[in-house]
């Protein structure tokens, strides 16, 4: 499996990524995020289940076996140019802020903000063709949703 995600990754104009493929890819790159600031906490671990499993119609189990997957996967690949190139050509632009707000929900969900996860989420909205004005919406758009759910306004 791994062996046909890296092909499709690293040819030169990777196609679409087969659904199992594009999951693994963004789960890889949350799983970085919350490694970029040299310490995965459980909060950060349980909030890429919560993104996996909402965005992709996933049980729990699932999702925690995608999680498990994807960390295996960036241990074994350094390189984050690959998985975002491959999600650039396979979602569209519009949703591709989307992308982002997972990004930041997983950078944000210890509750703290940090210069390297600032950092690698700077390299990946260029890396994924958005600027750097929807990025910070998509932050401030995650932190006002993340302050509905501690005054109790959303789930």
């Amino acid at each position: 499996m791994l062996n046909k995600l890296f092909g499709q990754l690293f040819e030169t104009k990777p196609g679409p990524l087969a659904e199992h493929d594009s999951r693994l890819a963004l789960a890889v790159l949350l799983v970085r995020v919350g490694r970029s600031d040299d310490e995965f906490s459980e909060d950060e671990k349980e909030r890429v289940e919560q993104i996996l499993a909402l965005r992709y119609a996933l049980s729990k189990s699932e999702a925690v076996a995608l999680r498990e997957d994807a960390e295996v996967t960036e241990q074994d690949v350094t390189d984050s140019v690959s998985f975002t190139r491959a999600l650039k050509q396979s979602v569209p632009l519009n949703e591709r802020v989307g992308l982002l707000e997972a990004l930041w929900e997983v950078a944000l969900a210890d509750g703290e903000r940090d210069y390297n996860e600032d950092g690698y989420l700077r390299m990946v909205c260029r890396l994924l063709g958005v600027n750097d004005r929807d990025s910070a919406l998509a932050r401030q758009h995650v932190l006002a949703k993340m302050q509905n759910r501690i005054d109790g306004r959303s789930p």
